[in-house]
């Protein structure tokens, strides 16, 4: 597969990991080129008081993303400089500089640009909701769809680049039904599943209805290691995993799922190679 392209395109560090972790170092395994765009720095994210040394948080974060990539088998991690954005309501949505405040089109020739450079025949990023509602996951979907349309149109001039049309666009999902079945278990232990997370910002309950469908599951059983030891590098936002939840994940995580957008008409079956159809490295 050395003539063969994946592109990722995610807003933070620890989204490549956390998310699809497994699907990028299966494909780096095999010889395909993996590359990632990091839309920021993932400023305003959780940290610990103790900065290692860091100047900062972004500092720190894209430390540990680089360590991330360095084990999932990444050739490239490429930033696109916006600050993070923070979650829905927060004074960091507004900040000047934030992904979220940017025009979708802006964005979108950066990340066409870098589709022009990589010429990926596979792109992958967040569906419409950003897994979680998050303004960042939504910003980069968004133009990261603009941006596979504009880098393939030869009437748009990026940088003097040629034109590259990726022949196919994921969005990464997951079941809805596990997804239920933790909703049930968190109101079991008296906890309130529409504010998770340490800050309890994310609505896991609202999350239920909105269903995406799963058109591709990519096994990742063969790189579970690897992911784990990429979840450890991301170590201030929790990443390092308790031993119940690695054996979980090892059981029941075998594979990582998308939905496919483009070719827009879904496959006849699920598909278990996201380059499946291909036949040419062009």
């Amino acid at each position: 597969m050395t003539g063969r392209t994946l592109l990722a395109v995610f807003a933070h560090p620890d989204d490549e990991t956390f998310g699809n972790g497994g699907t990028l170092a299966h494909y780096a395994r095999q010889g395909v080129h993996v590359h990632l765009i990091c839309a920021t720095r993932g400023e305003v994210g959780e940290a610990p008081a103790d900065l290692k040394g860091f100047a900062s948080v972004g500092e720190m974060r894209a430390d540990e993303l680089q360590c991330a990539a360095n084990i999932l088998g990444l050739e490239s991690v490429i930033f696109l400089g916006y600050r993070d954005s923070g979650m829905p309501g927060s004074p960091d949505n507004s900040h000047p500089n934030a992904l979220a405040a940017q025009s979708i089109e802006s964005v979108a020739r950066q990340v066409a640009a870098s589709i022009r450079r990589l010429k990926p025949q596979v792109v992958i990023t967040f569906d419409p909701i950003g897994g979680y509602r998050h303004p960042d996951h939504i910003a980069i979907h968004k133009a990261t769809v603009a941006a596979f349309q504009i880098a393939g149109d030869p009437a748009q001039d990026i940088e003097g680049l040629l034109p590259h049309a990726s022949q196919k666009l994921y969005y990464s999902t997951f079941s809805r039904g596990w997804l239920r079945v933790t909703v049930r278990v968190l109101r079991l232990l008296r906890q309130d599943p529409s504010h998770f997370g340490t800050n309890k910002d994310v609505d896991l309950a609202s999350l239920v209805d909105v269903d995406f469908p799963i058109h591709a599951r990519v096994p990742v059983r063969d790189v579970i290691e690897q992911k784990e030891r990429a979840f450890a590098c991301h170590a201030s936002q929790g990443g390092s995993m308790p031993p119940l939840a690695r054996g979980l994940q090892r059981i029941f995580a075998g594979d990582e799922t998308f939905m496919r957008a483009v070719p827009a008409e879904p496959p006849e079956r699920i598909e278990r190679d996201l380059f499946e159809g291909l036949t040419s490295d062009d």
